[in-house]
């Protein structure tokens, strides 16, 4: 039997993912400029990331970057024409935060391990695309250039290895039974186990009502057994049309949203690496109170209701407390620039020569603040991954 349900908005997991979108592109900034040999990087260079920063095509990245003089702060070099080219670096304040951040990571790295492996172990070959765990690294937890930090300490685990199509990929060279036992497995009594009957929490936006025939359905699928439909388990037996089969793609996305908190439009990649039938993303549609599909900042995105109690995660990692201070910082920022603080700012760059970095000249035919090199060149995500993941592997990450 089939159903179909209209999905009322939720304001309080709308408010989240818009609050997002930017802090994400913010922290993939400040990863970038840490990294700099300088710490400071022209603005062309980093119109070279624009693909992994998830902005609008039509946002300028240094228009993004001027909103927030709390993280950024912008002087100039000169190219070798003479033009005056923008240039950004961190503020004190982000550096500090960031070098947390990075402690929080070294305390927590067995975590972070464990979770690219269980979404290892989630995929048909033990093995990913690095475009794809690219685009899930900053849910992951995952370090921005974790390719270069922290695959080559865990060679007895990972493997970099290159795809037919050129790409490279990341294979699991170990298997840990200990890390099969999916969430919902976890949240379940020792009677549901016993019964293998594994029911997922159903969470509903106040006001939402369901026919009885459709609350009858959910009761019949909620009992179906779990132990054939085990995210971790060999599923090319079962029949797509069938609801033991949608059961098993419900868990496999529970799974992996308990992994990472959102995914955007770009799940359809993960189509053939998880084994998923054509159209599986229907599930999200028909399952309203196990997903939610938010469409703020013009895309789609998918959150596990369960995760949230308002907008705050209930399992809360370490790092989120980091992401959080960043948010004050961003949303502090765009006040700072909407009272004019970021116009004094950038004065003090332009008069004073000691704030003028110098010695970088040959950067190429030189763009000033509004002539940058973010022409869309890079507003693909496949774009960006033919810069990164054609060459060496350790240099896959820029």
């Amino acid at each position: 039997m089939s159903f179909w349900f209209l999905c009322e908005k939720d304001k309080v997991l709308d408010a989240v993912i818009a609050c997002e979108r930017d802090l994400r592109a913010a922290c993939n900034l400040v990863s970038i400029l840490s990294s700099a040999p300088n710490g400071c990087l022209p603005i062309y260079h980093l119109s070279r990331h624009r693909g992994q920063l998830g902005l609008p095509h039509d946002l300028k990245l240094s228009t993004f970057i001027r909103r927030y003089p709390t993280i950024f702060h912008e002087s100039y070099v000169f190219d070798s024409a003479g033009t005056r080219v923008p240039c950004f670096e961190l503020t004190l304040e982000a550096l500090n935060l960031h070098h947390e951040e990075l402690g929080i990571i070294r305390e927590n790295v067995m975590d972070l391990i464990n979770r690219l492996r269980k979404l290892l172990m989630l995929s048909k070959d033990r093995a990913l695309p690095l475009q794809t765990i690219d685009q899930l690294k900053w849910d992951l937890g995952l370090p921005y250039d974790y390719c270069n930090s922290l695959i080559p300490k865990y060679a007895d685990i990972f493997s970099l290895f290159r795809l037919p199509d050129d790409r490279f990929g990341l294979k699991l060279l170990s298997w840990n039974d200990t890390l099969v036992v999916s969430q919902l497995e976890n949240l379940q009594t020792e009677d549901n186990l016993k019964n293998s009957c594994l029911a997922f929490p159903i969470w509903f936006t106040r006001g939402f009502g369901l026919k009885r025939k459709c609350m009858e359905w959910l009761r019949e699928w909620q009992k179906l057994p779990y132990t054939y439909t085990s995210p971790y388990a060999d599923a090319s037996h079962l029949d797509p049309r069938t609801d033991v089969s949608e059961k098993r793609i419900v868990g496999v996305f529970h799974e992996l949203l308990h992994l990472k908190k959102s995914l955007r439009q770009n799940v359809s990649n993960l189509r053939k690496p998880l084994s998923l039938p054509q159209k599986f993303t229907k599930v999200f549609e028909r399952h309203p109170g196990i997903f939610y599909i938010s469409k703020m900042s013009d895309t789609q995105t998918v959150v596990l209701r369960e995760a949230y109690e308002c907008q705050q995660l209930i399992q809360r990692h370490p790092i989120v407390d980091v992401r959080e201070r960043f948010a004050s910082m961003v949303r502090n920022g765009f006040l700072d620039r909407s009272r004019g603080l970021y116009k004094k700012t950038a004065d003090v760059s332009r008069k004073d020569p000691s704030k003028i970095v110098r010695g970088h000249k040959g950067f190429g035919d030189g763009f000033d603040s509004e002539l940058e090199s973010d022409y869309n060149l890079f507003s693909e995500y496949d774009s960006d991954d033919s810069i990164h993941h054609q060459g060496r592997p350790d240099t896959c990450v820029g």
